[in-house]
């Protein structure tokens, strides 16, 4: 792909979240560098809004504009071909992504994006994966909030605990100790969508809750059950946990992670999220209202209410809430052995973890894929599997994210 015209399309860049993107890439890689790229949407008129809310006048014309459409398939075929990676964040993914994905599984280019839609993933995945394989397309999805602190944490996690004890964790927890920033619209949207999705197809309710439905096929898996759905007592961080509704994407994600691996972290590894709270009390009051709002969700009536009120895509939080915002998250890993041996992380990000840290994120995700080595063959992976310690090293240098070894976890 050395011929390609360019290392980067930025695919949704007249979005809200899109912008975010084109607004780190120009302010970290800038448009006169080795970076070659490109934005990319249906409308010239709102790309130029884009370029004059972020270009000096005199550069503006040197950061290319790209047309296409998520409708036109001939398009989506044209512009994956002009590029080494695409970088999208046109979502919901399931009613807008599986043209592109297929366009880039064909054309033999790398793919990232913010997905969390379980469902979707479930089904592009055996759909297009072959394909992939035999074009070289290296599709990345979950490069946002969802699910990248998350999987990079728990690989980090057992790179150090095996350079130290020559051991991996057979089970992992991660437990969210804070997080600020503004709902996510496009977020939202695709919570809307697959709720839809599985009110005209029960069996997709079933899909998502099946802990290794991202399992690659031909692996049996492993021993964790459903996500917690009420307030439990942790014993390693001795405080009450309440639910994690992103659980339902993180953990599926980790697992294939592992199994993507080769199993290094064992075939009965287990993983499991939680929010940590102050109390008893806390933990029980969040526990009701996570459920009380899936409850909402899942109705008809009470998600078009939900609907009105709630952020739209394309709607995201102001500057000065993206920039306040922020999020901390633990991973502990329990020695397999000694449990006085037992190691835990800290991971942190220095805006709010739905636009500020994920449009950080995703770009660094495609730079990853451009320009450094790549470490696995064409298919579907996850952050962790195809990335690995490329990436790691770039959200610590450039992304505002730090993995920082918390002592004195046992």
């Amino acid at each position: 792909m050395d011929n390609r015209e360019f290392d980067v399309i930025v695919w949704g860049a007249t979005g809200f979240t899109g912008r975010l993107v084109v607004e780190y890439l120009v302010n970290t890689y800038g448009v006169d560098g080795e970076l070659r790229w490109a934005v990319a949407g249906r409308s010239r008129e709102k790309l130029d809004e884009v370029l004059h809310a972020y270009l000096a006048q005199g550069q503006r014309d040197r950061l290319p504009l790209v047309l296409a459409d998520s409708a036109d398939a001939t398009s989506l075929k044209a512009m994956a071909e002009r590029t080494r990676v695409i970088c999208t964040t046109v979502g919901p993914y399931a009613k807008y992504g599986t043209a592109l994905v297929a366009a880039c599984a064909a054309a033999g280019t790398d793919y990232c994006d913010l997905t969390g839609e379980v469902q979707w993933m479930a089904r592009v995945i055996p759909q297009y994966q072959q394909m992939a394989v035999d074009s070289g397309a290296r599709i990345v999805h979950t490069c946002g909030f969802d699910s990248v602190p998350f999987d990079m944490g728990v690989w980090h996690l057992q790179q150090l605990l095996h350079a130290e004890h020559g051991v991996y964790a057979t089970r992992v927890k991660g437990r969210v100790g804070s997080s600020r920033g503004g709902a996510s619209g496009g977020t939202i949207a695709s919570i809307f969508n697959m709720m839809e999705e599985a009110r005209q197809d029960p069996s997709i309710r079933e899909q998502v809750a099946n802990p290794y439905v991202l399992y690659p096929p031909g692996i049996a898996p492993g021993n964790d059950g459903a996500d917690q759905t009420g307030a439990v007592f942790d014993e390693d961080f001795q405080q009450w946990t309440s639910p994690f509704i992103m659980a339902a994407i993180n953990t599926r994600v980790v697992r294939r992670s592992n199994a993507l691996l080769g199993l290094p972290w064992g075939a009965d590894f287990r993983y499991d999220e939680a929010i940590l709270n102050k109390s008893r009390t806390q933990a029980l009051l969040l526990s009701a209202a996570s459920g009380a709002g899936m409850l909402a969700l899942a109705l008809g009536p009470t998600r078009k209410l939900a609907q009105r009120v709630l952020p739209k895509p394309g709607e995201g939080p102001s500057r000065e809430v993206r920039e306040s915002g922020g999020y901390e998250v633990f991973f502990h890993g329990a020695h397999p052995q000694d449990r006085s041996k037992d190691m835990r992380i800290r991971v942190t990000g220095d805006m709010d973890p739905g636009y500020g840290s994920t449009s950080k994120m995703l770009a660094e995700a495609a730079l990853c894929l451009a320009r450094d080595p790549a470490l696995t063959e064409g298919g579907f992976w996850t952050p962790a599997s195809a990335l690995g310690q490329h990436y790691l090293d770039r959200l610590q240098a450039n992304a505002g994210i730090t993995f920082t070894p918390v002592r004195g976890a046992d």
